[in-house]
Formats: structure tokens, C-alpha cells, sequence
């Protein structure tokens, strides 16, 4: 039997069907993304959770000509299946595949790129703006999730939005739809609470409340005004109950049930046929992981899955008998925490990415999930190291970017002993450029009073924690990636590095590799090589400290070796250009000691292997090999 989501390779094929039809397709497009992602892991729940949204708003909107926006975009698979890319969703984050979040250079579809979350209010309003300014008339609307809205960036753009001048808008409505899969932020869902909703967002209502608005405009009677917008307001709040987002100038409607379809098309075609120019904002109550939550239990609602049985359930796993980088720091955390009272330990919505889970369920009382807001994340423990406690601060790379400008003028000039676990350090596989962590180092070596360690291995991270615990006069960070350690770790391991000193840990000559954390291991792949191919073997250093440099080590080197090769997993501008700098300055290069440095491309790398990540990006074993060669 042909399934109706066969026919549809376009919103206009999906727009050809009746009403009575979408709620076949969306079972169908559910259906479709649990197979989908069962063949490439991905972010599973957010999808399943907005299906039907998808299905609606395609099919009342002309998209692309109404731009819709998607926040962070882990949701966007049903929409990709939707436009146009159905035959290739099966290529999910794979290599010269589908990107796992919204991308621009994808499809005209996908109007904005995501990522990274709350965004999609801020763009969303910039694009409504462009199109009053171009005399554009075309809806725009933002899906973002209740997660999403904890962080500052969504308010703002809230408080900008309602804000405007109606005359910004013309008939270019801003659409906001709060995607609520979570949090308990509004009354239960339920029949009269749909039947107000819809009632709120007729024609006839809207058209009356018009009517107010223009007449108050044409009379010029400033009182007048302010008493139909009162009236209307105190009428409102008795009707629906007021809510913060009527106070930033919102029209509001919800809750509503996000998955029923003969409550969501009538309530967005009123919408979008009304003239009103005021942004409106549809308060959805959804499931995430609907359709598949009772097949595959988890505690996050099926955010993030790998490879699946669809009719098990089960999920591939793990070949790696070690400890992960990530639950070996919460662990490590969680013991110490046990004799140390002063320690705290904070994240940004992540407490089981972070494998901060034990000490979240060990020490209740002094674990704090913030939320979606790296930003006060930082300056929370800023607040919490100015009173003399140890704060442990567990953001991934790629996100504490968010919280640069608190990093520096919060915690750096103030000289606050804050600590930083940055995971997901350097290339994360196939979530892609926009989670890899790329830019850390550069963006933390430059800051005066910084600390930053690298560690190499998991034993050395263990060793990196002790240390940072024991750094109480100026912040400190330690990085380290997505990836399973390579041996059994000691937790009883209590040393305390040496602040600024690195360490030999294979001995040779003539060339002298210094590592920067876990990328060690290309240079020990690569000394293989050299010695195969040279008859020795270069000496290997492990940075340990990115910050201060171990001028000594270098100094040594100056006098010892031919050549210096520096290999980073981050960007140009980091651990590499200071050892350039100092020895530079030092006249370290003078007697004729070649150095050459290693650090990421000048370009965002796709999803990938990190293996093949590594080699695209010119950091691998492949590199360090070449440049012996042509040196030598």
C-alpha cells in the first residue's frame, strides 16, 4: 500500500492534500524520522515531539516565502523529510551527509542555521525587520522550547519584539511558538483550555480588537487609547490569565495541545489570515520523544540516541571497556566533594553530557543546573569564588563561548578562582562545526591570571583535577575531549602537578614534539612512522599546561634539538602562536632550531570520524610526518 508521505517530495505536495489527511502524514513522518535515525543515532525526541507542529506549519504557511526558524534545530529532522530532502535523510550526520541541525547552505528551507540554542526570536525578528525595510509582506515565524527560553537571549528578543513600532511590522507578523515539552510553566492542557485558545485567536476577535487599536490611532485621544488597551488587558487576564509575554507587548494564545491538529491548523490559519501587525506568541504543550518514549526508556526523553532496534529498542553500544573522558571528571569530582566542603559543582543543562550525574545525586546540595544560560553560569560562580568556595564550572567547549565577555570581565580581571571542566574539547564526530571545540585555547590563553591545562589522558586528567583544586588565587581551566579514556583509571591518584611544567615522555633526538592534551596520540602515531622511515625517533613532550608555558622545556629544546614541532586540537591563535611569541622574543630560534607549529585549518570541518576530522584539518599524524620529511 503507497503511503501518503511517498507523494510528498515538496510543501506544495503536502499542501495538495485535505485536512483530513495530516494526521496519516504525521504518523507516516513520525514513523519515517524513527527509522531515519534508528540507521544514524541523532537527536531522536525533540523531533518526534513536533511533528505534527512541522506537518501544520508547512501546510497553513507558504513556507519558504514565510520564513520559519528553528531553534537549536534538533528538532528538524520532520522538516527535512518535508522539503525536499527525504531521500537523503538516512545520511543524518554522516560524512558528505545531512547536517544533524538546520543549515542555510542545505536547503532554502532551512532560513536560519542552528545549533547553538535560543537564537531563533533574535533572527526571526531580524528577518521581519529586513522584510519591512525590502516593502517584503511575508510571515516569519520562531519555534523555540521551553529550555531555550531560560536563556537571556530569548527575553531579550522578547523585550525587543514587543517593543517595536507597530509600523516595523506591516503585515509581516512575528510568530513566536513556545514548543513547551517540559517544563510545567502554564495550566494543565485540556478541552476548555483548547476551546478558549482557539476562541482567542478567531478572526472575530482579532478583527475587534483591531478595530480598538485603530480607532484609539485615528482619534488622536492619547487617554482613550490607554483605556481600550486597559480594558482590553484587565478583559484578558480575567478571560485567559495574564502571563509575562502580554506584558513585552505579545498577543498570547495557549496553552494548546501541540500534537492535536484540528486545534492547531484552524489557530494558525487565523493567524495568518488576520491583518493585525502585533507579534503573537502560541504557547504548544508537547511530548517530546512522542510515539517512541515507551520503546526506549531515558531519563532525557530520548534527546540524544545512537544507532537502535526499532523493535527493541535497544541501542547500539560501546565497545570501549574504559571510562569516558566526561564521567571519569564526575567521578573525580564527586570523591573529592566528599572531603572537600567547599567544592560546588555548576552546568549549563547539561548535568548527564557533563557526567556530573553522581555528583548531582551524591551532593544535592551543592549542584546547580542553571539552565540553557552559560552566561550566568560563569558569573554564578563568580559570585560563589568571591565568597571563598570552589566552583566547578562544567560547560562544553563550543558553549562557554556563549560567556566569553563573563569569563573575562567577571571572573579573569577579578582574579577569581573559578575552575572551568571544558568538555568537548577539539572535534565531537558527527554533531559536526558548530559543537566542536575548536577555539578554547585561543580565547583563554590570552587572558591574563588564566591557568589552562591540557591533559593527555585519563589518568592525567584525574591528576589536572587535583591540581585545580588546589589553585585557589586565580581561575583555572582543563580541557578535555568526547572520547573514552585508553586505560583503567587510579581515583585514588592524589598528585598535584607542578604548575607550568611539562613532562618527556618519550625520549630521542633531533626532533622534538611538544602535545597538547589527547592529539598526544598522532604524535606517538607519527614518531612510529619516523622511526620506521629516519632509523630514530623524535622526543614526545606532554604541554600538560598550555598556560604558563614551560619556558625551561623550551629553552632546553632550543639548545638540544633540530627541530620543534607544537600540535594542538584548536584553532590558529593558540598554544602554538604563544611558543612562537616566546621563543621569538627569547631569541630561542637564532641558532637555527626549526619550529613549526600545527593547529587546525582556517575552516569549519563537517561532520566526520574525529579521525578523519583530524586529517582534514591538517593536525594528524600525517602532518607531523611531512614536515620531517621536508626538514629533513
Amino acid at each position: 500500500m503507497e503511503l501518503f508521505l511517498d507523494k510528498i517530495n515538496s510543501v506544495e505536495d503536502l499542501r495538495s492534500f485535505k485536512e483530513s489527511d495530516l494526521k496519516k502524514i504525521s504518523d507516516e513522518l513520525r514513523k519515517r524520522t524513527i527509522e531515519a535515525v534508528s540507521n544514524t543515532g541523532g537527536h531522536l525526541g525533540a523531533g518526534l515531539g513536533v511533528v505534527e507542529l512541522t506537518v501544520a506549519l508547512h501546510y497553513v504557511f507558504n513556507t519558504p516565502i514565510d520564513t520559519l526558524i528553528w531553534d537549536v534545530g534538533h528538532q528538524s529532522y520532520p522538516h527535512k523529510i518535508l522539503t525536499g530532502r527525504k531521500d537523503r535523510i538516512n545520511t543524518l550526520r554522516q560524512p558528505n551527509g545531512l547536517s544533524g541541525f538546520t543549515k542555510r547552505s542545505e536547503s532554502i528551507f532551512d532560513a536560519f542555521g542552528a545549533g547553538h540554542s535560543s537564537t531563533s526570536i533574535s533572527a526571526a525578528l531580524g528577518f521581519n525587520v529586513a522584510k519591512k525595510i525590502k516593502n517584503e509582506n511575508s510571515h516569519t515565524i520562531a519555534v523555540i522550547g521551553d529550555g531555550a527560553m531560560s536563556a537571556g537571549m530569548a527575553f531579550e528578543a522578547l523585550n525587543n519584539a514587543g517593543g517595536l513600532d507597530d509600523a516595523f511590522y506591516l503585515k509581516n507578523r512575528l510568530i513566536v511558538i513556545l514548543n513547551d515539552n517540559d517544563m510545567s510553566i502554564a495550566p494543565p492542557v485540556g478541552a476548555i483550555s483548547n476551546y478558549l485558545s482557539r476562541l482567542a485567536s478567531s478572526r472575530s476577535y482579532l478583527k475587534i480588537r483591531d478595530i480598538f487599536k485603530k480607532t484609539a490611532h485615528k482619534i488622536n485621544a492619547e487617554n482613550f487609547a490607554k483605556f481600550l488597551r486597559k480594558f482590553e488587558k484587565t478583559t484578558k487576564e480575567w478571560w485567559m490569565g495574564g502571563n509575562i509575554f502580554e506584558e513585552m507587548g505579545f498577543y498570547y494564545i495557549g496553552p494548546i495541545d501541540g500534537h492535536n491538529l484540528d486545534i492547531l491548523i484552524p489557530i494558525l490559519k487565523n493567524i495568518r489570515d488576520d491583518n493585525s501587525t502585533d507579534p503573537i506568541l502560541i504557547h504548544c504543550i508537547t511530548q517530546k520523544g512522542r510515539g517512541f518514549d515507551n520503546v526506549i526508556k531515558s531519563n532525557d526523553k530520548l534527546h540524544a540516541v545512537s544507532k537502535f532496534d526499532i523493535a527493541t529498542g535497544e541501542q547500539e553500544k560501546k565497545n570501549s571497556q574504559f571510562l569516558s573522558f566526561s564521567k571519569i571528571f564526575g567521578k573525580k569530582i564527586s570523591l573529592i566533594a566528599q572531603a572537600d566542603k567547599k567544592v560546588v559543582a555548576i552546568t549549563a543543562a547539561m548535568p548527564s553530557g557533563t557526567g556530573l550525574e553522581d555528583f548531582m545525586n551524591l551532593h544535592p546540595d551543592k549542584f546547580f543546573d542553571v539552565g540553557i544560560a552559560e552566561q550566568h553560569a560563569v558569573t554564578f560562580a563568580a559570585g560563589i569564588a568571591a565568597q571563598g568556595l570552589k566552583p566547578y564550572v562544567a560547560i562544553y567547549s563550543t558553549f562557554l563561548q556563549r560567556a566569553y565577555d563573563q569569563i573575562v570581565h567577571d571572573v579573569a580581571i577579578q582574579n577569581l578562582p573559578v575552575k572551568f571542566a571544558i568538555d568537548r574539547a577539539g572535534f565531537v564526530g558527527s554533531d559536526g562545526p558548530t559543537h566542536a571545540g575548536s577555539f578554547d585555547i585561543s580565547y583563554l590563553i590570552n587572558l591574563p591570571n588564566f591557568i589552562l591545562m591540557a591533559p593527555s589522558s585519563g589518568q592525567e586528567l584525574i591528576k589536572a583535577i587535583n591540581t585545580a583544586n588546589e589553585i585557589n588565587d586565580k581561575p583555572c581551566a582543563f580541557r578535555y575531549p568526547r572520547a573514552d579514556a585508553s586505560e583503567k583509571i587510579d581515583f585514588s591518584d592524589c598528585e598535584i602537578l607542578e604548575i607550568g611544567k611539562s613532562k618527556i615522555v618519550a625520549q630521542g633526538s633531533k626532533i622534538a614534539i611538544i602535545a597538547a592534551g589527547t592529539i598526544i596520540e598522532e604524535a606517538f602515531a607519527a614518531n612510529e612512522d619516523i622511526k620506521n622511515e629516519f632509523g630514530f625517533s623524535a622526543s614526545i613532550i606532554d604541554a600538560r599546561f598550555l598556560k604558563p608555558l614551560d619556558t625551561e622545556m623550551l629553552k632546553f629544546i632550543s639548545n638540544n634539538y633540530e627541530v620543534l614541532i607544537v600540535v594542538e586540537e584548536g584553532a590558529t591563535g593558540g598554544f602554538g602562536s604563544a611558543i612562537s611569541k616566546y621563543m621569538l622574543d627569547e631569541s630561542l630560534l637564532d641558532n637555527g632550531l626549526k619550529l613549526r607549529c600545527l593547529s587546525m585549518v582556517d575552516k569549519f570541518i563537517e561532520q566526520n570520524s574525529i579521525k578523519n576530522m583530524r586529517t582534514e584539518a591538517r593536525i594528524s599524524k600525517n602532518e607531523i610526518l611531512e614536515i620531517v620529511r621536508k626538514i629533513l
